[in-house]
């Protein structure tokens, strides 16, 4: 069996990152997900950024695993927390436990940080209701939907 690590992304693992999200995209749009172009341009701007953190599982030096974390701050939460964007497990590494390797990671980030909690929008139920079993499994509640809606009103 071969060992799966945890750490940190940098800016140079850009491409295992937007493979990622771009596989989690294009899971939960049903295949419209944006290019991989697309998504790459973008995860190079992010991990660019010091108000990301993503985090890489890695099996022998293969990215099989992803979280992005974004510090957030609001008076209902106590101040800083992290707010949890993008989780993906390669579909051939699911249930073996890595998803919840990578939420300890998280979990271990935000202490470090300060932060209050960690929060996370679910996708739609009941379509996906394992996601949410996931999170609930994991020591998260539910508080409502989240809704979204883009600055320039489309």
């Amino acid at each position: 069996m071969l060992t799966i690590t945890m750490r940190r992304a940098t800016p140079d693992d850009v491409a295992a990152v937007a493979c990622h999200v771009h596989a989690l995209l294009d899971e939960l749009s049903a295949g419209q997900a944006p290019t991989l172009d697309a998504v790459t341009a973008t995860a190079r701007n992010v991990l660019a950024s010091d108000r990301v953190i993503a985090l890489l599982a890695e099996q022998d030096g293969t990215a099989i695993g992803l979280l992005t974390l974004n510090e957030c701050m609001a008076i209902y939460a106590g101040g800083l927390f992290g707010e949890i964007c993008e989780l993906h497990v390669s579909a051939a590494q699911r249930s073996r436990g890595i998803a919840s390797r990578l939420l300890s990671a998280a979990l271990d980030e935000a202490r470090a940080r300060g932060w209050s909690r960690l929060e996370v929008g679910a996708p739609a139920q009941p379509e996906w209701s394992r996601t949410l079993s996931f999170y609930r499994t994991n020591g998260f509640v539910e508080t409502g939907p989240r809704l979204r809606r883009t600055v320039d009103g489309s």
